[in-house]
């Protein structure tokens, strides 16, 4: 019995993602991301009880990219694609490419034995959570009435690099952590920090503002300084990944 337990958890993983898209073409973006987050917890779970239990196996890791995919890959992708579709009609079909760009880079990482330690590229997780925070904000909340004619299309843009970085040969710090000194993980402290100032700043924008959306929008923000601080580490080569 206990070897289905993984496998259990992954399929929480992936019904997360199946009610984050129906959510999506309802429009209640912020529950979808919800979903989404969630199913990141079911993520982490299913290969710690894999390990715990000792039962990891070719199953289970086909089983984790599918689910991946759907709540990652094809949720996200929706999110972006109804946000955008009443504001720039059919080009918002655009944003679906991450769907596909996201199972590339899962099939990648399946048969990439050099990210044992660290990513190569975004990973899919990480760019759910950028483009779930984004989605959960609605345009009137962060936007001048002004610049709202152009702001989808920029958006639009962004998932065009979103789809770039799932595939790159960027080197991404991961967070496996060998042990908890300094010495060893000075640059996942440092981004750990770099999250704790994000988060405490959009709490106390959603007090201000008594909508605890802002919340939400710091997985945006944290996937953006994760981005930017990978960038400054590859022209770093003296600091320790």
């Amino acid at each position: 019995m206990k070897r289905h337990i993984p496998n259990m958890i992954t399929c929480c993983n992936l019904l997360c993602g199946c009610v984050a898209v129906w959510l999506a073409t309802q429009e209640a973006f912020a529950y979808a991301f919800l979903f989404i987050l969630a199913g990141a917890v079911f993520d982490f779970f299913d290969g710690f009880a894999a390990r715990r239990l000792g039962v990891s196996g070719p199953l289970g890791i086909q089983m984790d990219s599918l689910a991946d995919d759907i709540t990652f890959g094809l949720a996200p992708s929706m999110m972006l694609f109804c946000y955008l579709l009443p504001l720039i009609g059919w080009w918002s079909l655009i944003s679906l490419l991450m769907a596909a760009f996201s199972a590339l880079r899962l099939g990648k990482f399946n048969i990439d034995e050099r990210q044992t330690s660290s990513f190569i590229g975004l990973p899919t997780p990480a760019n759910a959570l950028f483009w779930g925070g984004i989605t959960s904000m609605p345009l009137s909340m962060t936007t001048p009435t002004a610049h709202i004619d152009w702001i989808p299309w920029l958006l639009l843009a962004l998932s065009i690099v979103s789809c770039y970085l799932l595939v790159c040969e960027l080197p991404m710090l991961s967070f496996k952590f060998h042990n908890m000194t300094w010495r060893d993980n000075s640059s996942r402290y440092i981004f750990l920090a770099g999250c704790a100032i994000i988060l405490v700043f959009c709490i106390i924008r959603a007090c201000q503002y008594d909508r605890s959306v802002f919340v939400l929008f710091s997985g945006t923000g944290c996937i953006l300084w994760y981005t930017l601080y990978n960038l400054l580490l590859r022209f770093n080569p003296h600091q320790k990944e």
